[in-house]
C-alpha cells in the first residue's frame, strides 16, 4: 500500500469540506454575521496578529478543546496561514457532527492580501 504524503491528506480535505475566500469572509464580518472565526495556528503566530473577534486553538488541540469552546450549531469559519490546516481543521470537525464548518482558502496571508483587518 503507497502512503500518503501530507499534501495528499490536505488534497483529500479540501475534496470533503466547503472553502470560503477571505473576500467572502470581509463580507461576513462587514454584514455582521453570526460566524465564529477559529484560529488554529500557533501561539507564535496567533501573536503576530489575527482576525478580529477570532478564538485561538491551535490544530493539535482542536479535537479535546473545541467542544468546549464551540457549540456545534455554531457556523465555523476555520483559518490558519495559507489554508491548509484549516482544511484539516474543518474535515476534523465535520468528522465531529459539526455541520456548518468551513476553511479560509488563503489563510491569514490571503486575508493579507486584501488588506483585512489584523487585531494583536
Amino acid at each position: 500500500m503507497a502512503h500518503k504524503t501530507g499534501q495528499d491528506l490536505i488534497d483529500e480535505a479540501k475534496q470533503q469540506i466547503k472553502e470560503v475566500t477571505p473576500e467572502q469572509v470581509r463580507d461576513m464580518q462587514s454584514l455582521g454575521e453570526r460566524v465564529v472565526y477559529l484560529d488554529v495556528r500557533e501561539p507564535n503566530e496567533w501573536n503576530l496578529g489575527h482576525l478580529p473577534h477570532a478564538i485561538h486553538l491551535p490544530l493539535g488541540n482542536l479535537e479535546s478543546k473545541v467542544e468546549a469552546i464551540v457549540a456545534r450549531d455554531q457556523r465555523v469559519v476555520i483559518y490558519c496561514a495559507r489554508g491548509n490546516r484549516s482544511a484539516l481543521a474543518a474535515l476534523t470537525m465535520k468528522q465531529m457532527g459539526y455541520e456548518n464548518v468551513s476553511s479560509m482558502a488563503r489563510g491569514v496571508q490571503g486575508w493579507a492580501d486584501i488588506n483585512g483587518d489584523i487585531e494583536g
